[in-house]
């Protein structure tokens, strides 16, 4: 059976992005006329020889298919002369079956597997980077040694572009805005509400101020925060909204 290192990486993805997800579906395609011809290789590689090849990944390994991943982006974001660069953080789950390392229980999601944490260009949905993670850690987990060198990659690669950092409560973390603030990138990050929160927002807009209990009504306002953990106090955006017949409910960022 043909199968060239060469040849697995670029046959595995082009069978992804074609919406063959399962390495299964490698032994039905490893004679496949068209992947053949686009590969320019008499076969491609057979699920066996996949799975052989993945087990020798190390991090290494990982680390090198992350800086062909930049290289490229890198070469998008220069043709596209965007201004603005916008990281969507997030952490998603990948379920697992047997006994893989690191596989675990993850209560959020019912389910036994890994935890991901992935980063997104939120503007184009380009796919920034990604760790694999076990599975019953918290989303905020490692969050600041993730995203320290992809931050400090765009600011010295394209220094004239602007960049946000974009996340939900769950990166709520004083580690993840002192990066940022350290290297001038912009972040907005979902807070938990809690009591002295509610208080605030009240005191910007009390909730029994009530213009027409039929009409839907919103206000977004801003004010200065420290949290307990926080080492300063910071900006809060605070959105409180009661849809027609209902109460109030409040959405705040930091």
């Amino acid at each position: 059976m043909y199968s060239s290192k060469r040849t697995i990486i670029p046959s595995k993805i082009y069978q992804l992005t074609s919406g063959y997800h399962e390495d299964d579906a490698a032994d039905q395609l490893t004679h496949d006329h068209i992947f053949t011809q686009v590969l320019d290789t008499p076969a491609l590689a057979s699920q066996p020889s996949l799975s052989r090849f993945f087990k020798r990944f190390d991090e290494q390994s990982l680390d090198q298919l992350q800086d062909g991943n930049q290289a490229l982006l890198d070469k998008v974001h220069h043709a596209r002369q965007f201004q603005t660069l916008l990281f969507d953080l997030d952490s998603t789950h990948s379920d697992t079956y047997g006994q893989q390392v690191q596989s675990a229980y993850n209560a959020h999601y019912g389910t036994v597997g890994f935890h991901p944490l992935v980063a997104f260009d939120g503007l184009t949905g380009d796919f920034l980077k990604a760790k694999l993670r076990p599975g019953n850690v918290y989303t905020s987990n490692g969050v600041v040694d993730f995203m320290r060198p992809l931050i400090e990659h765009y600011n010295q690669k394209f220094p004239e572009t602007t960049s946000l950092v974009r996340g939900d409560s769950g990166f709520a973390v004083p580690g993840l805005y002192e990066l940022c603030e350290k290297e001038s990138v912009f972040y907005i990050i979902r807070l938990k509400s809690n009591a002295k929160l509610k208080s605030l927002a009240d005191e910007l807009h009390p909730i029994d101020e009530i213009q027409d209990v039929t009409v839907t009504e919103s206000y977004i306002e801003e004010s200065i925060y420290q949290a307990a953990s926080w080492s300063k106090s910071r900006r809060v955006i605070i959105q409180s909204t009661r849809p027609a017949g209902n109460h109030w409910k409040l959405k705040i960022c930091e």
